[in-house]
């Protein structure tokens, strides 16, 4: 059991963005029977995207969710790098509502990073699990998302330094498997998001903690 968790949310701004950042954590999480609910809140889709690429992304996202364990997801179908056209209390409003339905005492959202899409939804995020009562998340952390987390400008834009890690050992075969359901999106074209590149990453958390694998986080909170 993690931090005794018991129900966790998983906020991501696209396809993918979930299980590149926090996969490992996931599966962690469904073997330990703990309640996990992912909210995918943007996508590639048109009018950047055509209609046909975006059910693609969609096949391939329900896939990596029913071989991680995950039967309860939500998809808010807002077109990819147009979230800043959406009103922030719309936005902010869609995110609190699915995190209050499952109460959760565990939500974890994507650090601000190089994609406005997840700059947008971090903030929205902090709003949507901010202590206001004794129903509040107890703690909330931020993943890293592979070539995006990584692409800030040091020493302009904050930079990703973790303080909390999830030994992931025993799951990043499923984390590695899970990410080659989603081949629209990790392929060899983008070697900054490959499969090798995920494990690399892996492997470098868990040197870093006396472990083989492990995936990092930034808390924002943990209440104990």
């Amino acid at each position: 059991m993690i931090l005794n968790i018991k129900n966790a949310v998983i906020i991501a701004p696209h396809p993918d963005d979930e299980t590149l950042g926090a996969g490992g954590t996931i599966k962690r999480l469904v073997e330990n029977n703990i309640k996990v609910s992912i909210l995918i809140v943007s996508g590639h889709m048109p009018p950047l995207y055509s209609i046909k690429k975006y059910e693609k992304t969609l096949t391939e996202c329900k896939k990596v969710f029913k071989y991680l364990g995950v039967s309860d997801f939500e998809f808010l179908n807002i077109p990819a790098t147009k979230l800043n056209e959406v009103p922030t209390s719309d936005l902010n409003s869609k995110i609190s509502d699915f995190i209050k339905r499952r109460n959760p005492d565990t939500v974890l959202i994507p650090f601000p990073d190089r994609h406005i899409d997840h700059r947008i939804i971090f903030d929205s995020g902090i709003v949507a699990s901010r202590p206001i009562d004794k129903n509040s998340p107890k703690t909330v952390l931020l993943y890293e998302t592979l070539s995006e987390t990584h692409w800030n400008v040091p020493g302009v834009e904050a930079s990703f330094s973790p303080d909390f890690f999830v030994r992931i050992d025993k799951q990043i075969k499923y984390k590695l498997t899970a990410l080659k359901y989603y081949k629209s999106q990790i392929n060899n074209k983008t070697p900054s998001r490959s499969i090798e590149a995920v494990e690399s990453l892996a492997k470098f958390r868990g040197s870093q903690n006396g472990c083989k694998y492990a995936e990092a986080f930034k808390v924002v909170r943990i209440v104990i």
